[in-house]
């Protein structure tokens, strides 16, 4: 039988966007299929909120700085791409990290992991908890574990049961608050971090699951602390790699100003008609969707308003970075670390910093430092319209003091994320099913994106993938 030429588009240039396209168009070569591969974005760039600049020496990042390497599809598909090389782990010297606490950088305990302590004798000596909030983290190896697991749980709420108030607002919130950049009390556990949840159900207790998991490996790095360092891996150059060695293997099908308003199911659902804000209308035989939750409602609100609705039930938030550069002899804090967090009950709009010239080697010149500080909605300093001045200002006089700076800094760039972060609240894994489910109702059609079962750049083009490879095989039922 002849194969008749098909058409899949892709809605939304950033990484998940890229990952499926990039997917679709290297299988559909691979296995023969006669595939026109079309990626739809409406500004003048991929990468979404990933995005790299290069200023006097200095590497700057607008966006994530790094990715988890225990996820394996991230380091796959660079391995896939033919960037490994390119690859470069955080600085060995400085692996761990401070949390805020009383306006003082303290090291987070040697073998303390986000919630709970892996190694008792550092914990025991670090000044972050009292005594009573330390006896009462140590309870933990006490406590039943929770018999029910089909209730979903919120990650204040399980820190608590099992580790005590101190745990939760001087450690896990600011450590879980900067990797989500979200309220904890309101996070799935199930969705953010069911590592946790197996660990009380095999151990029965996070500090037994964690010493266990010491003894297994039998050696613990002396220095290092808070998230596991040694796991995230960068680019030599930036991230900005990973987005241009997509883009190089997507010449051709890489469509910009192109701004979906709207989809429409041809007669009969044999396809789909893409509507663009400049009233040109696309036709495709399959579609995938790879923008953010609030984005694809819009656009999916006329075919499917129970769907659309779902979507939107899904919570974003907005977020901010300002990257300082300093000179390093103007900043008395040794900087003997990859950064810090701050506790909500620190009360500052920090939500945390990043050392970037020490967490990654050549990020700035010789006797220079680039810091690059967090703010966002957890920290309610992100308005709607906010003021970049007022905003980069702040940032600087709460950098200035819990650093020991003595001089302006030689550059700020504030980088502005609005509604980038899905929000997985509890009951979100319930959610996601039921978009899912709704979605499957729909012909030739695929969702993608940080909206459904992770925020990573791993996660990301997992989903990507997983859109595509579904495409693909509704290509092949198509010639069937």
């Amino acid at each position: 039988m002849t194969q008749v030429h098909k058409r899949a588009i892709v809605i939304g240039g950033g990484i998940t966007g890229l990952s499926a396209a990039y997917r679709l168009k290297r299988e559909s070569e691979i296995r023969d299929m006669p595939l026109e591969v079309i990626l739809l974005e409406a500004s003048d760039k991929v990468g979404g909120v990933i995005r790299t600049e290069h200023r006097d020496g200095f590497i700057i990042e607008h966006g994530p700085d790094a990715f988890i390497s225990t996820k394996l599809w991230g380091k796959a598909l660079c391995e896939e791409l033919g960037i490994t090389d390119k690859l470069i782990d955080t600085n060995p010297k400085v692996r761990r990290s401070f949390v805020v606490r009383n306006g003082k950088l303290l090291p987070v305990p040697e073998g303390f992991y986000m919630i709970a302590p892996g190694s008792f004798m550092p914990f025991l000596k670090s000044p972050i908890f009292s005594l009573m909030g330390k006896l009462r983290i140590a309870c933990d190896i006490f406590i039943s574990r929770k018999t029910d697991d089909d209730d979903d749980e919120s990650v204040a709420d399980f820190v608590r049961r099992r580790l005590g108030n101190e745990a939760f607002e001087r450690m896990a919130q600011p450590m879980i608050g900067g990797i989500y950049t979200s309220d904890a009390e309101n996070l799935s556990l199930k969705a953010t971090f069911p590592r946790f949840l197996e660990m009380e159900r095999e151990h029965g207790s996070i500090i037994k699951a964690l010493l266990a998991q010491k003894r297994n490996a039998k050696q613990t790095s002396q220095d290092t602390s808070g998230p596991r360092y040694s796991l995230f891996l960068s680019f030599a150059a930036g991230m900005q790699t990973l987005i241009d060695a997509l883009a190089e293997n997507l010449i051709g099908c890489i469509r910009f100003h192109s701004c979906v308003t709207s989809i429409q199911q041809k007669e009969q659902r044999e396809g789909w008609h893409v509507c663009l804000q400049d009233d040109e209308v696309l036709d495709t035989d399959m579609l995938c969707i790879a923008l953010p939750a609030p984005q694809t409602c819009k656009i999916l609100h006329a075919v499917s308003p129970t769907l659309a609705e779902k979507l939107n039930a899904i919570p974003y938030t907005s977020s901010a970075t300002v990257n300082l550069a300093f000179r390093r002899e103007d900043i008395a804090h040794p900087l003997n670390g990859m950064g810090f967090v701050v506790p909500i009950t620190e009360r500052l709009n920090l939500i945390g910093c990043s050392f970037s010239s020490m967490k990654f080697e050549n990020r700035a010149p010789e006797e220079y430092v680039l810091l690059r500080a967090f703010v966002g909605r957890a920290a309610n300093v992100i308005e709607e319209r906010p003021v970049e001045k007022k905003i980069v200002a702040t940032v600087l006089k709460e950098v200035t003091e819990l650093l020991g700076i003595t001089a302006k800094p030689i550059f700020s760039i504030l980088s502005q994320h609005s509604q980038a972060m899905a929000q997985y609240q509890v009951g979100h894994q319930t959610l996601v099913s039921e978009i899912e489910e709704h979605a499957e109702g729909l012909t030739n059609f695929a969702l993608a994106g940080n909206a459904y079962h992770g925020i990573g750049i791993p996660d990301c083009v997992h989903s990507g993938e997983r859109a595509a490879f579904k495409l693909l095989d509704i290509y092949n039922s198509m010639e069937r």
